[in-house]
């Protein structure tokens, strides 16, 4: 075969009009514009990722303290922090309703001594419940007593009166109470035997069958 018959190299040559008919997300990633979209585009991945991670970990933290609202009494209590198996502090509080009770008085009786507040969302949410609680077990000698912190025996009293509250429940608008019991977070709750040792610390929103299985310990206890 001569030169002359030879075929010649084939060369590609790229026109606009074939340049058009690229992929466009080709065109896009050989540009200096496309780069600059890859790296926005995985710098917002990599910030959604990081903030997902916090979440998550803001949840985890949530569900730890159980739906309690922690909190920071003023000032620093002298008398020894709570125990199970040891005997309850004593107290006295001027009730929503006026009277003044002293947390011995109920000796012979179980009780449940309720810290909390009307406006942390978790005593809100937990409230009903121990009111059905009360009005179950307090035909067993039960006392419930609940302690609202930072708030006045007014506010307290409109309250009780707007949520329907039946069991007392005391003011302790500076919190000396909530100190001596070390409250550190709220809804705390402490259950008392009939011989006043505390038999039960828990914090944070209770389950009703956490409840009545508390309860039901507590009153059947001779």
């Amino acid at each position: 075969m001569s030169r002359t018959d030879e075929q010649p190299a084939r060369v590609d040559v790229l026109t606009p009009a074939a340049d058009s008919r690229r992929d466009p997300r080709e065109r896009i990633r050989n540009s200096r514009f496309g780069t600059l979209i890859v790296l926005l585009v995985t710098a917002a991945v990599i910030a959604a990722g990081a903030w997902l991670v916090r979440q998550g970990t803001a949840q985890d933290a949530a569900a730890q303290i159980g739906g309690a609202t922690v909190i920071t009494l003023p000032g620093v209590s002298d008398v020894p922090p709570p125990e199970v198996g040891k005997p309850a502090a004593d107290f006295t509080v001027t009730t929503h309703d006026g009277r003044q009770v002293t947390l011995s008085q109920f000796r012979g009786h179980p009780v449940w001594l309720t810290f909390g507040a009307s406006w942390c969302s978790g005593c809100q949410a937990e409230v009903p419940d121990i009111q059905a609680a009360y009005t179950r077990f307090e035909p067993q000698g039960l006392v419930v007593l609940g302690v609202n912190i930072t708030e006045d025996n007014q506010a307290v009293a409109a309250y009780a009166q707007r949520v329907g509250l039946t069991y007392p429940i005391g003011a302790d608008p500076d919190s000396v109470i909530a100190q001596t019991y070390s409250v550190s977070a709220i809804p705390a709750h402490y259950f008392i035997d009939r011989d006043g040792v505390i038999r039960d610390i828990r914090q944070g929103t209770l389950a009703p069958t956490v409840i009545e299985s508390i309860l039901t310990g507590l009153v059947t206890q001779a």
